[in-house]
């Protein structure tokens, strides 16, 4: 059986990123890109799905699993080389200590390297190697071969495997080399040897298309002290950013009177006149700061980790970028596919596709802290992905932009037995029009930060607010892509109005052309019905959809976009609503009520028979990244101190290395749902910079 989700680590080269658990086994690696079919699938399914298991030889039992309980073991520890994705696993046994050392290089190839080294005695190490393609169902022709790779007269053949299934073959470098097991039903290649104080052992896993030629071994010493490099040169790049002053953020406006039409005299495309608007620092607030809950305490604690706040920073941007594509600048919403947000469950999805709005948002959090290039990156692919279809963009793409995402079910046990297990994600087919409002708000943000538009940029932006016209009386699913009929959902409608808004502030602005007079009016309309439609006062909040009395997470979106202010009295309203309706007992909070009608989201029992409005029955588990957008919300009205504990206990949920899976489930304490998950690390980041902005 897999190890839990919070005990793997994640590896990565910005094109695949490998699971590796606790106790040394390669449970989860698609190769060659995130979303290629998996190399090794034990994660979701059983070691014969394929994995890759390197441990003293006195963990594991006669079933090849490791056992922390047999005798011989003491203790197991791993932690990240500072500000990387290279890992340390040390193992204390009773006749030694040996650190095993796992990484991908930052090159051109595949590759997976796994380092032995021995620190005191002597110890036995185990290694066994499942080979399995396209998520397990392929078993590869395996053969080993000898090579010279070097011509010199005193060069000695050096024996490889390599194993071939159709378009995908692979090649294994290591002395020893794990032997065929005997009985041919195990279809591994297992194999023990002795490592002492000062030693070292190599094994590499290079993937290559069948049809090239097996990649010749590199320098490991080379290739890790390279990649350590790398990882932290990228690392040092990060610039602290206080949102509390920063003079070109995104501003907010009063609802209760029409939005401002600015006009900026005489402004080209890459000025911004501010002379009417209130500074960053007041953003969302009334009165003066210092009256603010904690904000004259001078720093916070955070007692769930030692680390120290832009450490959580730092780490966070790490796991973004490590999901992010290297070539495309495509970035992943997790590695993995249908690890489920209730175990035993059917709410199982393919995160190892890009969502417009976590593009959207990596875009600010990089361009923030100084990481430049990859905002680049993330800016061109938002253009190239919406230039797919700009009159009807997805809120699901590819690595590479397209948003043909078909989904097909994979014949794998699931993860303990969570089924089923998919590849591909068919919610892009479900019409979501919130897409074009985190487009355009990123490319307002740009403007304001004094990047020019280009040739290609600003004519995509005027076709997708022609478009969200053109959708204007069309309903949608909502952001949970819900199963029901469709309604018009008040996130959606909002970020309808975002994307008017963003059009008419270019305008108004930044000096572009556009048609400004039909965006203004229909930003208008959209604002006075949302006011009258999305906001109910006889409940005093701000509701699901039109037509509702319910609340959800998606609600706490409304002031990040500008619409209303953090600490006005109705938004003040409908968080108190969300706490008391979405909070379960541990404190984390829930994305929605499947079932509105009950109310005790922690009564299992209630939702066990009935289908709700997601489609599923059942309450799906708490929300990490809902969870933390509370947390922004108390922060930015005032309540720092509760802010910082709810920060806190989302921190708890993490594993010993600091990732976030995307669910938690509280009564099993234990991580739900596809890991890491970059929409999580994505709100941690802007949550830890408004409290360090506020209390540091």
């Amino acid at each position: 059986m897999a190890s839990k989700i919070e005990d793997y680590a994640l590896l990565s080269n910005m094109r695949s990123g490998p699971l590796v658990s606790r106790h040394g086994s390669v449970d989860w690696w698609c190769v060659p890109r995130f979303d290629s079919p998996a190399l090794f699938a034990a994660l979701l399914g059983t070691p014969d799905h394929g994995r890759w298991l390197l441990a003293p030889y006195c963990a594991v039992d006669d079933d090849a699993a490791v056992d922390m309980s047999l005798p011989g073991v003491i203790a197991v520890e791993r932690f990240y080389a500072e500000n990387t994705f290279v890992l340390h696993t040390v193992w204390s046994t009773d006749t030694g200590t040996v650190r095993v050392t796992d990484f991908m290089p930052l090159n051109a190839r595949t590759e997976l390297i796994r380092r032995v080294e021995g620190l005191t005695g002597e110890v036995e190490m185990f290694q066994d190697l499942r080979l399995r393609f396209n998520y397990g169902s392929s078993v590869p022709w395996l053969s080993r071969f000898d090579v010279l790779e070097d011509e010199s007269e005193d060069a000695e053949a050096e024996s490889v495997l390599v194993g071939m299934a159709g378009p995908d073959s692979v090649v294994f470098h290591g002395d020893p080399l794990p032997e065929a097991d005997p009985d041919k039903t195990k279809r591994r290649h297992a194999g023990s040897f002795t490592v002492a104080a000062g030693q070292t052992r190599d094994f590499t896993l290079t993937w290559f298309p069948s049809h090239g030629v097996p990649p010749e071994a590199v320098d490991v010493n080379e290739t890790l002290t390279a990649t350590v490099n790398l990882w932290q040169e990228w690392t040092e790049r990060y610039e602290p950013y206080d949102p509390l002053t920063d003079p070109a953020a995104m501003n907010h406006t009063d609802p209760d009177e029409q939005p401002p039409a600015l006009h900026a005299s005489g402004a080209g495309a890459g000025d911004l006149d501010t002379s009417e608007r209130p500074s960053a620092r007041d953003v969302g607030r009334h009165g003066d700061r210092s009256h603010h809950e904690g904000a004259a305490l001078g720093g916070f604690t955070l007692t769930a980790t030692d680390d120290e706040p832009a450490d959580l920073v730092r780490r966070s941007l790490l796991v973004v970028r490590g999901l992010m594509h290297q070539a495309t600048g495509g970035l992943i919403g997790a590695p993995t596919t249908s690890l489920p947000e209730v175990v035993g469950a059917e709410r199982n999805w393919d995160h190892r596709l890009s969502w417009p709005r976590d593009a959207a948002s990596a875009l600010e959090v990089m361009l923030d802290h100084g990481h430049d290039r990859e905002a680049a990156q993330l800016r061109n692919w938002l253009l190239r992905a919406v230039a797919g279809d700009v009159n009807n963009p997805s809120n699901i793409y590819t690595l590479d932009g397209s948003p043909q995402i078909r989904e097909r079910l994979v014949d794998l046990p699931g993860y303990e037995r969570s089924r089923p297990v998919r590849d591909g994600n068919s919610s892009g087919s479900h019409y979501q029009s919130d897409v074009a409002g985190h487009v355009l708000r990123a490319f307002e943000m740009l403007r304001r930060r004094g990047v020019q538009e280009d040739h290609l940029s600003w004519p995509l932006q005027q076709a997708l607010l022609r478009a969200v016209v053109a959708n204007y009386e069309e309903k949608d699913q909502g952001i949970w892509e819900m199963r029901g009929e469709p309604q018009y959902y008040t996130h959606s409608r909002v970020m309808m109005w975002a994307a008017m808004q963003a059009g008419v502030d270019a305008v108004r602005i930044h000096g572009l052309p556009g048609d400004v007079e039909t965006w203004e009016e229909h930003r208008d309309q959209l604002a006075h019905e949302i006011w009258t439609s999305g906001y109910d006062p006889q409940v005093g909040s701000f509701v699901q959809y039109y037509g509702s009395t319910d609340v959800d997470a998606s609600l706490l979106q409304l002031p990040m976009v500008g619409f209303v202010a953090y600490d006005d009295e109705r938004m003040l309203g409908t968080v108190e609503r969300i706490r008391t309706e979405l909070t379960d007992s541990s404190g984390l909070l829930h994305r929605y009520r499947n079932l509105p009608q009950l109310t005790d989201l922690d009564d299992a029992e209630a939702f066990a028979s009935s289908i709700g409005q997601d489609g599923f029955a059942g309450q799906s588990a708490p929300s990490i990244s809902a969870t933390l957008q509370l947390a922004e919300q108390l922060a930015m009205c005032g309540h720092t101190q509760e802010a910082v504990r709810v920060t806190d206990l989302v921190l708890s949920t993490a594993n010993d290395l600091g990732l976030l899976a995307s669910t938690y489930s509280p009564s099993q304490h234990r991580a739900t749902g596809n890991f890491p998950q970059a929409e999580a690390h994505l709100h941690l980041i802007r949550v830890i910079d408004i409290l360090q902005a506020e209390l540091g």
